[in-house]
């Protein structure tokens, strides 16, 4: 790449920093999908600012600002949006949404102040404030349409067994996404999900009693290495949560205790690369510059090999590897029946 290629690519990186804030404030704020609704005929500034309860001025720097980033249009003093974009950044029950990781990416980035400080001293932050997890949970849903469009997809099985009912433990199971998501899908399940932060342990209990679901999903404020009693479950479930656990090889084998006979342990994560090629490529970047914020509050992505790995440690056996089309894996042991 020449010197003036290189330059390109760089402002183009620079540019992407303020792109990421304001499709943040465009989530966050209610800003694009007020757009959305507006259809064909748009909407001014003025009357976004209206609508959203938002100060004027800022709107319309906004306004000007997503479409130079080639996120709205703004013609006649109009904005509009095109379909694939709001569908990309709003919709949720696609494995293509990206809007979670615009929102967990600028969230995270909110607490790098001591980003230098823990290069020089490798101490992580001890703590993250509660809008972190928050944004995680933001974050997920991405996976729980993962799970539901390419899981479910390459596992027909377990489709059908789900449907006929069973128990189902969702360990590390923040706001309880992905249980209220289940119990819609599959009405004869019971559920339980074990969650040890306080502050998702009561996010959970308020959404799914908000949902009309809390006599089919109960949260345990507990550790993760305490899933529940042993045979109590048929499947035991981690969404991007198994790397983030210190000990997850005590905690899949607390899974594994917990499972009865012909149950299961599905991991669905976001594995590091392996080696040099698979970083150089858009899911690469995304993925290193994860890696960076669960490094700075000491946690620590995976590779493929290193999840095998605590599966053999906790005594199970090799798990089945499915990579998806979305870049995420899925690692899947099953007890004998």
């Amino acid at each position: 790449m020449g010197h003036e290629d290189r330059f390109d690519d760089l402002i183009a990186s620079l540019g992407g920093f303020h792109r990421s804030w304001l499709v943040y404030l465009g989530i966050e704020l209610g800003l694009f999908a007020r757009i959305r609704d507006a259809g064909e005929p748009g909407i001014t500034p003025d009357e976004l600012a209206t609508a959203t309860g938002t100060n004027p001025e800022a709107i319309g720097a906004w306004s000007w600002a997503t479409d130079a980033h080639g996120l709205t249009r703004f013609d006649d003093g109009h904005l509009t949006i095109d379909h694939d974009t709001a569908q990309i950044l709003l919709d949720e029950r696609r494995s293509d949404f990206l809007g979670g990781q615009f929102v967990h990416a600028v969230v995270a980035s909110m607490d790098w102040g001591g980003m230098a400080a823990f290069f020089r001293n490798g101490t992580p932050i001890l703590d993250r404030p509660d809008r972190y997890r928050a944004a995680i949970e933001r974050l997920t849903r991405q996976d729980i349409a993962v799970f539901f469009e390419e899981v479910l997809a390459a596992l027909p099985q377990l489709t059908v067994e789900l449907s006929h009912g069973g128990r189902v433990v969702d360990v590390h199971c923040g706001g309880g996404r992905w249980l209220i998501a289940m119990a819609r899908r599959f009405p004869q399940l019971e559920l339980v999900g074990v969650e040890f932060e306080a502050d998702s342990v009561a996010r959970a209990r308020v959404t799914i009693a908000a949902e009309g679901l809390a006599d089919r999903i109960e949260i345990r404020a507990a550790r993760a290495t305490d899933p529940g009693h042993s045979g109590e479950y048929d499947l035991a479930y981690f969404q991007y949560a198994l790397h983030q656990l210190s000990d997850a090889p005590r905690v899949l084998a607390a899974a594994w205790a917990a499972l009865r006979p012909g149950g299961r342990v599905i991991v669905l994560d976001w594995p590091l690369p392996s080696g040099p090629d698979e970083f150089r490529t858009r899911h690469g970047e995304i993925i290193a510059g994860v890696q960076l914020d669960e490094l700075y509050q000491g946690t620590a992505l995976a590779t493929r090999d290193q999840f095998l790995a605590w599966f053999s440690e906790a005594g199970l056996p090799e798990p089945s590897t499915i990579d998806l089309p979305s870049g995420a894996s899925v690692f899947l042991a099953e007890r004998p029946a």
